[in-house]
């Protein structure tokens, strides 16, 4: 599948003043189930409580989709992924529909829904401790496609209450690639250039910090 022939349009929409109790909003998604989304964990959408916010990484949407395709679980032949993926153009794709269990944050899948924000972060030295810092901004169109989106989970999903960054919820350091004495946090996403003062109180979620 060629995913530059994957495009959509997204409405103009001001999410931040809407009330959450609101319809959800006209959000174009894009289907693009994994190759293996049948073989991970069926569960209830009644399960879900929580969205985690991760930050890709990576360069580019091809990049991104060979390691979600990637099988890291031989014995039931599945891989990390998020469930959606937000462009820095605002697309919305679904790697994995909500009712499957994906593999995204380590002791949270069972209960939660991942959300990947195409960034740069500190790609490709992201356990170098000289290359640590986060240069690229969120674009607003991301912003926008994400609050719409949420508050799509939302409404569609009634037990969803709480909202984290995957920094929030695994905290483990790790020897630094350059220098093993140096201990850095093994995850750093979305990240601090991510806008959460803008995003928890628009999507109307309580951030969850254990």
């Amino acid at each position: 599948m060629d995913y530059r022939m994957l495009t959509g349009r997204l409405r103009a929409c001001e999410t931040a003043s809407m009330p959450t109790s609101a319809p959800p909003p006209d959000l174009v998604v894009h289907d693009w189930p994994l190759p293996y989304e049948a073989k991970l964990n069926h569960r209830e959408l009644s399960a879900i409580d929580l969205v985690v916010i991760h930050c890709t990484e990576l360069p580019d949407m091809a990049m991104t989709r060979e390691f979600g395709e990637r099988v890291h679980y031989p014995e039931k032949g599945t891989g990390h992924s998020g469930h959606y993926y937000i462009t820095e153009a605002g697309e919305v794709y679904r790697f994995v529909a909500p009712e499957r269990v994906a593999n995204h944050t380590k002791g949270w899948n069972t209960r939660s829904i991942g959300i990947e924000m195409f960034n740069l972060g500190r790609y490709p030295y992201w356990g170098d401790s000289r290359h640590q810092a986060f240069t690229v901004a969120y674009t607003k169109e991301q912003i926008q496609s994400l609050l719409l989106l949420l508050r799509k989970l939302k409404h569609d999903i009634p037990s969803l209450h709480y909202v984290a960054g995957h920094e929030d919820l695994d905290t483990r350091l790790e020897p630094a690639s350059d220098d093993a004495k140096i201990m850095l946090r093994r995850r750093q996403d979305p990240g601090p250039l991510f806008p959460w003062n803008e995003i928890v109180p628009a999507a109307g979620l309580a951030r969850l910090r254990p």
